[in-house]
Protein backbone atom coordinates (compact mmCIF):
# COMPACT_ATOMS: atom_id res chain seq x y z
CA UNK A 1 0.00 0.00 0.00
CA UNK A 2 1.84 3.93 -0.58
CA UNK A 3 1.52 6.67 1.05
CA UNK A 4 -1.75 8.05 -1.00
CA UNK A 5 -3.60 4.83 -0.18
CA UNK A 6 -2.68 4.64 3.47
CA UNK A 7 -3.75 8.13 3.66
CA UNK A 8 -6.77 8.15 2.35
CA UNK A 9 -7.49 5.00 4.81
CA UNK A 10 -6.58 6.52 7.30
CA UNK A 11 -9.30 9.58 6.45
CA UNK A 12 -12.02 7.09 5.69
CA UNK A 13 -10.94 5.89 9.45
CA UNK A 14 -11.04 9.10 11.04
CA UNK A 15 -14.65 10.16 9.01
CA UNK A 16 -16.30 6.94 9.83
CA UNK A 17 -15.85 5.14 13.07
CA UNK A 18 -13.50 7.54 14.93
CA UNK A 19 -16.60 9.81 14.45
CA UNK A 20 -18.82 6.87 15.67
CA UNK A 21 -17.11 6.47 18.53
CA UNK A 22 -17.38 10.39 19.55
CA UNK A 23 -21.15 9.49 19.16
CA UNK A 24 -21.15 6.64 21.00
CA UNK A 25 -19.37 8.32 24.04
CA UNK A 26 -22.53 11.37 23.20
CA UNK A 27 -25.09 8.67 24.05
CA UNK A 28 -23.45 7.15 26.72
CA UNK A 29 -22.68 10.21 28.51
CA UNK A 30 -26.41 11.03 28.05
CA UNK A 31 -27.79 7.64 29.30
CA UNK A 32 -25.49 8.13 32.04
CA UNK A 33 -26.24 11.30 33.37
CA UNK A 34 -29.97 9.96 33.10
CA UNK A 35 -28.91 7.62 35.27
CA UNK A 36 -27.91 9.72 37.78
CA UNK A 37 -31.19 11.87 37.78
CA UNK A 38 -33.41 8.44 38.21
CA UNK A 39 -30.73 7.76 41.18
CA UNK A 40 -31.86 10.98 42.68
CA UNK A 41 -35.18 10.07 42.04
CA UNK A 42 -35.23 6.90 43.18
CA UNK A 43 -33.47 7.64 46.47
CA UNK A 44 -36.19 10.60 47.46
CA UNK A 45 -39.21 7.80 46.56
CA UNK A 46 -38.07 5.33 48.47
CA UNK A 47 -37.16 7.26 51.29
CA UNK A 48 -40.53 8.98 51.61
CA UNK A 49 -41.88 5.72 52.10
CA UNK A 50 -39.38 4.13 54.98
CA UNK A 51 -41.36 6.25 57.70
CA UNK A 52 -40.77 5.76 60.87
CA UNK A 53 -37.84 3.24 60.87
CA UNK A 54 -33.74 3.19 61.38
CA UNK A 55 -32.45 6.28 59.33
CA UNK A 56 -29.56 4.15 58.80
CA UNK A 57 -31.17 1.88 56.10
CA UNK A 58 -32.43 5.32 54.35
CA UNK A 59 -30.92 5.61 50.66
CA UNK A 60 -28.25 8.09 50.42
CA UNK A 61 -27.31 9.11 46.21
CA UNK A 62 -24.12 10.60 45.94
CA UNK A 63 -22.68 12.42 42.91
CA UNK A 64 -19.00 11.84 42.23
CA UNK A 65 -18.09 13.57 39.11
CA UNK A 66 -18.85 13.15 35.48
CA UNK A 67 -18.40 9.88 35.55
CA UNK A 68 -19.47 8.18 38.64
CA UNK A 69 -22.20 7.80 41.37
CA UNK A 70 -23.26 5.99 44.18
CA UNK A 71 -26.31 5.14 45.58
CA UNK A 72 -26.04 3.60 49.31
CA UNK A 73 -29.40 0.89 49.93
CA UNK A 74 -28.88 0.24 53.84
CA UNK A 75 -25.80 -1.76 54.08
CA UNK A 76 -25.08 -1.46 50.47
CA UNK A 77 -23.71 0.65 48.16
CA UNK A 78 -23.93 0.61 45.00
CA UNK A 79 -21.30 2.31 42.32
CA UNK A 80 -22.35 3.28 38.52
CA UNK A 81 -19.52 3.97 36.41
CA UNK A 82 -19.11 4.80 33.76
CA UNK A 83 -15.50 4.06 31.19
CA UNK A 84 -15.09 7.38 28.94
CA UNK A 85 -13.89 5.07 26.22
CA UNK A 86 -15.68 3.35 23.54
CA UNK A 87 -15.81 -0.32 22.88
CA UNK A 88 -15.26 -3.49 20.73
CA UNK A 89 -16.53 -6.78 21.19
CA UNK A 90 -14.07 -9.72 20.90
CA UNK A 91 -15.19 -12.02 17.88
CA UNK A 92 -16.03 -14.82 20.44
CA UNK A 93 -19.21 -12.51 21.87
CA UNK A 94 -22.21 -13.56 20.96
CA UNK A 95 -23.44 -10.20 19.90
CA UNK A 96 -21.77 -10.97 16.49
CA UNK A 97 -24.20 -13.44 16.10
CA UNK A 98 -27.12 -11.08 15.55
CA UNK A 99 -28.26 -9.87 11.84
CA UNK A 100 -28.62 -6.18 13.49
CA UNK A 101 -24.70 -6.28 13.98
CA UNK A 102 -24.00 -7.90 10.77
CA UNK A 103 -26.51 -6.15 8.81
CA UNK A 104 -25.06 -2.46 10.12
CA UNK A 105 -21.19 -1.82 10.10
CA UNK A 106 -20.06 -0.14 13.62
CA UNK A 107 -23.17 -0.70 15.23
CA UNK A 108 -21.45 -3.15 17.93
CA UNK A 109 -19.26 0.17 19.11
CA UNK A 110 -20.69 0.59 22.41
CA UNK A 111 -20.01 2.78 25.80
CA UNK A 112 -19.75 0.98 29.28
CA UNK A 113 -21.42 1.39 31.84
CA UNK A 114 -20.85 -0.68 35.03
CA UNK A 115 -23.00 -1.39 38.27
CA UNK A 116 -20.46 -2.62 41.42
CA UNK A 117 -21.72 -4.32 44.78
CA UNK A 118 -20.02 -3.35 48.32
CA UNK A 119 -20.49 -3.19 51.32
CA UNK A 120 -21.06 0.60 52.65
CA UNK A 121 -18.74 0.09 55.48
CA UNK A 122 -15.94 -0.60 52.97
CA UNK A 123 -15.90 3.18 52.17
CA UNK A 124 -17.58 4.30 55.72
CA UNK A 125 -14.17 2.60 57.63
CA UNK A 126 -12.11 3.27 54.54
CA UNK A 127 -11.15 -1.19 54.01
CA UNK A 128 -9.26 -0.66 51.24
CA UNK A 129 -8.60 -4.01 51.05
CA UNK A 130 -12.31 -4.81 50.96
CA UNK A 131 -13.75 -5.99 47.52
CA UNK A 132 -16.55 -5.13 45.35
CA UNK A 133 -18.21 -7.34 42.28
CA UNK A 134 -19.45 -5.68 39.24
CA UNK A 135 -23.70 -6.82 39.30
CA UNK A 136 -24.00 -5.79 35.63
CA UNK A 137 -22.67 -3.78 32.56
CA UNK A 138 -25.02 -1.72 29.81
CA UNK A 139 -23.67 -1.27 26.86
CA UNK A 140 -25.33 1.48 24.53
CA UNK A 141 -24.38 2.11 20.76
CA UNK A 142 -24.13 5.47 19.14
CA UNK A 143 -28.03 5.03 17.90
CA UNK A 144 -29.21 4.19 21.95
CA UNK A 145 -29.66 0.34 21.16
CA UNK A 146 -28.53 -1.13 24.22
CA UNK A 147 -28.24 -4.66 26.28
CA UNK A 148 -27.42 -5.55 29.71
CA UNK A 149 -24.91 -8.03 30.74
CA UNK A 150 -24.50 -9.21 34.44
CA UNK A 151 -26.44 -11.13 36.66
CA UNK A 152 -29.73 -13.55 35.90
CA UNK A 153 -32.10 -10.50 37.01
CA UNK A 154 -30.75 -8.36 34.53
CA UNK A 155 -32.42 -9.27 31.18
CA UNK A 156 -32.10 -11.09 28.42
CA UNK A 157 -28.06 -11.22 27.73
CA UNK A 158 -28.16 -9.39 24.33
CA UNK A 159 -31.12 -11.06 22.54
CA UNK A 160 -32.78 -7.64 22.07
CA UNK A 161 -29.94 -5.95 21.03
CA UNK A 162 -30.62 -3.93 17.74
CA UNK A 163 -34.45 -3.60 18.59
CA UNK A 164 -34.68 -2.07 22.16
CA UNK A 165 -33.92 1.79 23.09
CA UNK A 166 -32.48 2.55 26.22
CA UNK A 167 -34.72 5.27 28.07
CA UNK A 168 -35.26 6.34 31.52
CA UNK A 169 -38.12 3.34 32.29
CA UNK A 170 -35.48 1.34 31.14
CA UNK A 171 -32.65 2.44 33.24
CA UNK A 172 -34.89 2.69 36.33
CA UNK A 173 -35.89 -1.08 35.81
CA UNK A 174 -32.21 -1.68 35.86
CA UNK A 175 -31.55 0.10 39.07
CA UNK A 176 -34.37 -1.89 40.52
CA UNK A 177 -32.61 -5.28 39.68
CA UNK A 178 -29.32 -4.13 40.62
CA UNK A 179 -30.95 -2.79 44.06
CA UNK A 180 -33.01 -6.20 44.45
CA UNK A 181 -29.99 -8.27 43.82
CA UNK A 182 -27.79 -6.59 45.85
CA UNK A 183 -30.12 -6.76 48.48
CA UNK A 184 -30.74 -10.38 48.58
CA UNK A 185 -27.10 -10.87 48.04
CA UNK A 186 -25.76 -11.83 51.75
CA UNK A 187 -22.55 -11.94 52.96
CA UNK A 188 -21.70 -15.51 53.94
CA UNK A 189 -19.31 -16.50 56.51
CA UNK A 190 -15.69 -17.03 55.77
CA UNK A 191 -14.71 -20.45 55.91
CA UNK A 192 -12.53 -21.18 59.56
CA UNK A 193 -9.61 -22.53 58.13
CA UNK A 194 -9.50 -19.50 55.50
CA UNK A 195 -9.21 -17.00 58.84
CA UNK A 196 -7.71 -19.29 60.95
CA UNK A 197 -4.27 -17.47 60.91
CA UNK A 198 -3.64 -14.14 60.87
CA UNK A 199 -0.31 -11.87 60.68
CA UNK A 200 0.59 -9.55 63.36
CA UNK A 201 0.55 -6.54 60.45
CA UNK A 202 -3.36 -7.70 59.80
CA UNK A 203 -5.03 -7.54 63.13
CA UNK A 204 -3.30 -4.29 63.86
CA UNK A 205 -4.74 -2.96 60.53
CA UNK A 206 -7.99 -4.42 61.78
CA UNK A 207 -7.47 -2.98 65.42
CA UNK A 208 -6.82 0.90 63.74
CA UNK A 209 -9.50 0.62 61.11
CA UNK A 210 -11.42 -2.77 60.76
CA UNK A 211 -9.28 -3.47 57.63
CA UNK A 212 -9.18 -7.15 57.47
CA UNK A 213 -11.00 -8.18 54.07
CA UNK A 214 -14.45 -8.34 53.79
CA UNK A 215 -16.48 -8.79 50.84
CA UNK A 216 -19.31 -10.72 49.31
CA UNK A 217 -19.24 -14.03 46.97
CA UNK A 218 -20.63 -12.88 43.57
CA UNK A 219 -19.28 -13.15 40.24
CA UNK A 220 -20.38 -14.20 36.60
CA UNK A 221 -19.74 -17.75 37.37
CA UNK A 222 -23.31 -18.67 38.37
CA UNK A 223 -22.35 -20.53 41.95
CA UNK A 224 -24.38 -22.31 43.87
CA UNK A 225 -24.60 -19.80 46.79
CA UNK A 226 -25.47 -16.98 44.10
CA UNK A 227 -29.04 -15.63 43.83
CA UNK A 228 -31.43 -17.08 40.74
Amino acid sequence: MNQVDKKELILKTISEKSVIKQQVYDKTFSTFSTIKSALNSISANFNANLNDIDKRVYLQYRDNGEFDAQLKVAGDLLVFSMHSNAFEFDRNHPVWQLSYVKNNPYSSICGMISIYNFLYDSFRYSRDEDLGYLVARIFVNKDGLYFVEGKRQMGNWCNNFGSSQIDDEVLRDIIYSAIQYSLEFDLLVPPYDNVKIVSVSQINSKIESCRLQTGKRLGFTFNSDDIS
